[in-house]
């Protein structure tokens, strides 16, 4: 099935102002493979063991860095269980990150989320929800905030085609069009809820259709493709911020690892996972930018070096941090 919408017939309207200059290709390759490190290297801490549950977004990096690059300061951000890739790409710092899952005391919660509830206020990031849905749950409260408080600023929730198919999702969308909410919905459509395909949940493929009875707009488009989820992401952020209504944004994409790890995916059908992998969002913008001459072969090395070698250092900083005090056991605990 084709999309609803391709990337190339998004035109701003005149009335718009130009658009800032935003980051260049090589530097959203770079996001997406800091992205990219950082998962593999959280399951090959797993796979040695003992260590947290992880569920990784990889294959999703282009989904992450095309929607957060399109943002602004004062935007704030909800998301889920597949939060890394949406975190880094807003600015966090990988070695707090992995403290964090981790347990230490130098992680962005003090060690205390772990890695399915962080939230980095300084950054925007409102919450990490392990709750299927619960990130919209959620979205309509933190927009009324915004509404009632004034500003530009919009709010940012991501979700997966599992919690497109909750009854939430519908309480979320009709309340935040009922209220005039600018929330910019992100379905990150990635074709598997756990262990059950999307074809055996959902009548159709796509999410966007949706929105309209809610009177909200909506958009698909190629998610792993960072170029063109940047350019959607901006055209749907600009008309939330013009009209302070909320916009679906959905974004067909491929989770290449099993649902948590260390699942073996032998529940995927292999012509399905190789024909995803083919698409994958990192080395389609390393072959256009190679095809292109943007790059050489060995700076395309010297880019996944530089990756790995950040990461091993957040590492280092993360094992070497250390446990929180237990005397601090009850600091920002709620009765």
């Amino acid at each position: 099935m084709s999309l609803s919408t391709t990337p190339s017939s998004i035109t701003p309207p005149a009335a718009r102002p130009a658009a800032q200059p935003g980051p260049t290709r090589l530097e959203l390759l770079a996001a997406m493979l800091r992205i990219r490190a950082y998962e593999e290297k959280i399951v090959a801490f797993h796979a040695a063991g003992p260590f947290p549950n992880v569920c990784t977004s990889v294959g999703q990096e282009a989904a992450a860095v095309g929607v957060v690059s399109a943002l602004r300061a004062e935007d704030q951000i909800l998301t889920n269980h597949r939060s890394a890739g949406h975190l880094l790409a807003r600015g966090a710092d990988p070695g707090r990150m992995l403290a964090e899952v981790m347990g230490r005391s130098t992680g962005y919660c003090q060690g205390r989320s772990g890695t399915l509830h962080i939230s980095v206020k300084e950054l925007g990031v409102v919450l990490t929800s392990t709750i299927v849905g619960g990130e919209l749950s959620l979205a309509p409260g933190v927009a009324l905030s915004r509404a009632m408080l004034g500003g530009e600023g919009i709010v940012v929730c991501f979700f997966g085609d599992g919690a497109a198919c909750e009854g939430i999702f519908h309480e979320s969308l009709n309340l935040a069009s009922v209220w005039n909410l600018p929330v910019l919905y992100v379905c990150e459509n990635n074709q598997w809820q756990a262990f059950v395909h999307r074809k055996e949940t959902m009548v159709g493929d796509h999410v966007a259709p949706w929105a309209a009875p809610y009177g909200i707009d909506s958009l698909t488009v190629d998610g792993n493709d960072v170029e063109s989820v940047r350019k959607a992401a901006l055209h749907a952020a600009a008309q939330v911020r013009e009209t302070r209504r909320p916009f679906l944004l959905e974004a067909w994409t491929y989770r290449q690892r099993g649902h948590m790890e260390p699942h073996d995916q032998s529940y995927v059908d292999p012509a399905e996972l190789e024909a995803w992998m083919a698409k994958d969002p990192i080395s389609r913008l390393e072959a256009r930018l190679l095809t292109d001459g943007e790059l050489t072969t060995a700076d395309l090395e010297a880019l996944h070096a530089e990756a790995r070698r950040a990461i091993d250092e957040a590492a280092e900083f993360a094992a070497t941090s250390p446990y929180p005090d237990p005397s601090d056991l009850a600091t920002g605990v709620y009765a």
